[in-house]
């Protein structure tokens, strides 16, 4: 009782204590450390504002267990994502080892051109991710193959890693097997294709503007990085001299996505990906293994020493090529440790945020004096986005809201579909472009360009919460429980 009347008398601002410090510190994160902010001082921002907003929650009556039964519950939740993470990392360094990776880039530069990379990247991972409704899946897998293409072309990452995440989330957004595309309507109180039905009326017309912008900034030149383009021949050479180039390859990429789509769980399905290429490498690569093992072994020994390595290490290929030795590397699960720490203290501060009552009256002050619909709409997206921002976590920037403002649609008389598409069209997308959100953070991991770097090419990401907002404020197709649109 005593933590429940602090939390009702607790002003703004100080709920709002621990959010500005957090974002001072960043921000000079940022300006001392630049591209290495996220190697260390970010975490420790992000723990430095968890131990102000735990005690000011201290001071006012909470419970030291109550915050420490919340920080375990929020690590909790995130055991799956940090699972996959290490998947992904073990996944990169066997498909690396294996030749499935350069294969991937010696292809693709093949058929690719800078012209229209973009383009082509977004339309193929958004086909993979309504395939097989894991964006993270389609990052960690093609996805990670594109930013080696683009690079190889002399794009920049930042607008390689726009389109890819652009493609991801828009196949994830729609596609009946993602696990927000039947979170929201479950919150929402409506049916699973209903959702979809209406999702595409905001959804459709963003993902033909974010095609659009790639395919002018493709056409443009805008993209480039200044990377000799010519490359493309001499990674080939390089490749090929060192592994055995073929469409063979592709079975364990194929086998994974196949997997996905059959709704095989991301975990056990990423873990076979990394079995199948070890066993890739073992086939197909015999002097690869042996150069990654080193000693003295016979080919047994060094098949598991190498996949061992690959799995959990760094592992770099030497070909005389500078760019095409860059783009051969890969961190295994070793590399996914820096990621897994920031997101262990994302949901630190975000739990600590929760337990001590400082969501709950930054949500109030957000939901009051909501009056007409594109009000309640446009507060509810803002929601979303603030809970990506303080609570680190999409799911919980889906469900809070959702809970929070479905008495207020209903009271509107808005059929619930209207609140499940505003869940997805501002809690689902923005979660990448925040750099200490688990999605910005994993993906920024996956694909090894820094979420700041990204974010503003994310042009899917960026339409999609404004589109949802034209939508309500021209009370274009909104549906009221009486079934008319007005």
């Amino acid at each position: 009782m005593k933590a429940s009347h602090s939390t009702k008398n607790m002003s703004l601002f100080v709920a709002l204590i621990p959010v500005i410090a957090l974002i001072a510190m960043l921000a000079g994160d940022v300006i001392w450390f630049g591209e290495d902010s996220s190697y260390g001082s970010n975490q420790m921002a992000l723990l430095i504002a968890a131990l102000v907003a735990g005690g000011i929650g201290i001071y006012r009556g909470i419970k030291w267990e109550t915050i420490r039964d919340a920080i375990s519950a929020s690590i909790g939740q995130a055991t799956e994502a940090i699972l996959i993470l290490l998947l992904i990392g073990a996944l990169a360094g066997t498909w690396l080892m294996a030749g499935i990776i350069p294969a991937f880039i010696h292809y693709g530069l093949q058929i690719l051109q800078p012209g229209i990379f973009l383009f082509a990247a977004t339309l193929i991972c958004a086909v993979l991710s309504l395939a097989t409704g894991s964006s993270w899946g389609t990052v960690g897998t093609v996805g990670v193959a594109l930013v080696g293409i683009g690079t190889a072309l002399g794009l920049d990452q930042g607008w390689i890693a726009g389109a890819i995440i652009s493609g991801a989330y828009f196949g994830d957004k729609l596609s009946p097997l993602s696990d927000t595309t039947n979170l929201a309507p479950a919150v929402a109180g409506t049916d699973l294709i209903t959702h979809i039905k209406y999702m595409t009326i905001t959804t459709i017309p963003s993902f033909i503007i974010a095609l659009l912008v790639f395919l002018f900034v493709g056409f443009g030149g805008s993209a480039t990085s200044g990377i000799e383009t010519g490359f493309a021949e001499g990674f080939g050479v390089a490749v090929n001299g060192m592994f055995n180039i073929h469409l063979g390859l592709f079975i364990a990429p194929i086998s994974v996505l196949v997997m996905i789509a059959k709704k095989v769980p991301a975990a056990p399905a990423l873990f076979m990906g990394v079995l199948l290429g070890a066993l890739t490498a073992v086939i197909f690569q015999p002097d690869v293994i042996m150069m990654v093992a080193g000693g003295d072994l016979n080919f047994a020994a060094a098949s598991y020493v190498a996949s061992m390595k690959a799995m959990a290490v760094d592992t770099a290929y030497v070909t005389g090529n500078a760019l095409a030795d860059e783009l051969l590397t890969a961190g295994g699960m070793k590399g996914m440790m820096n990621t897994i720490w920031l997101i262990i203290c994302a949901m630190t501060f975000g739990a600590v945020l929760q337990a001590a009552g400082m969501l709950k009256r930054i949500t109030a002050a957000l939901i009051a004096g909501v009056n007409s619909v594109f009000g309640l709409i446009s507060r509810t997206a803002g929601t979303c986005i603030a809970f990506n921002i303080l609570a680190s976590d999409q799911y919980i920037a889906i469900v809070v809201p959702g809970k929070m403002f479905s008495e207020a649609f209903e009271d509107k008389g808005l059929a619930p579909e209207n609140l499940s598409r505003t869940l997805e069209d501002a809690g689902t997308v923005t979660s990448v472009l925040i750099p200490w959100n688990t999605c910005g953070v994993a993906q920024s991991g996956i694909l090894g360009v820094a979420t700041l770097a990204y974010a503003p090419y994310c042009i899917f990401n960026w339409v999609s919460p404004i589109m949802s907002l034209v939508v309500a404020g021209l009370g274009y197709k909104l549906k009221y429980k009486d079934g008319d649109r007005r």
